[in-house]
């Protein structure tokens, strides 16, 4: 009994010690949002990176249609959003009708290029899924995984939110919530 009373005791000092340490600002949240400020363009790094504040690895890739070649790197006319899935992934199925809404949302000021894993993936797979969820933005196709090796991608969905610079803003593993695109939209349009 004194020992279960020990253990209670010593789990409270720890819960009350990583609670105000954490309120200090000293943990990973101090209870108030960050204001994340973008670097400028002289503190990103010159050697590309896809992670947040480097400039996007660049690469061409085709149309899973086949009918043109979509450019990734450098500056752009539009923010970007480039979106790596395959058609057996069950959470790119999950995230498939938010990337629509996204992109019907933001066109005027937003670019989306979904890039099937096609060295994992079937063609007929691919263009089954666009048409089910009625893709309109552009569908490419990486058959030698050329741009996942780039990315670095290890698992599906993974997405880049790339503003007009060419700088990768945020990089995104698996599914998030409308809401949470919105925040990271706002950096870039």
């Amino acid at each position: 009994m004194k020992r279960n009373w020990i253990i209670l005791t010593v789990a409270a000092i720890a819960i009350a010690g990583v609670w105000i340490w954490d309120g200090s600002g000293k943990g990973a949240s101090s209870g108030q949002a960050a204001e994340a400020t973008a670097p400028s363009l002289a503190d990103i790094p010159p050697s590309p990176a896809p992670k947040a504040n480097h400039y996007a690895p660049p690469f061409q890739l085709d149309a899973l249609e086949g009918t043109a070649t979509y450019s990734v790197g450098g500056k752009r006319d539009k923010a970007l959003i480039i979106n790596f899935w395959a058609a057996w992934c069950g959470p790119c199925e999950v995230e498939a009708p938010d990337l629509k809404a996204i992109y019907e949302d933001h066109q005027d000021r937003l670019d989306l290029y979904a890039i099937n894993a096609t060295n994992y993936d079937r063609v007929r797979a691919a263009k089954e899924f666009v048409k089910e969820q009625g893709f309109e933005f552009p569908v490419l196709t990486d058959p030698q995984g050329v741009a996942g090796d780039l990315y670095k991608i290890t698992g599906y969905p993974v997405s880049f939110i790339i503003d007009r610079d060419g700088v990768v803003r945020h990089r995104i593993e698996g599914v998030v919530e409308r809401k949470e695109w919105e925040k990271m939209l706002k950096d870039v349009l």
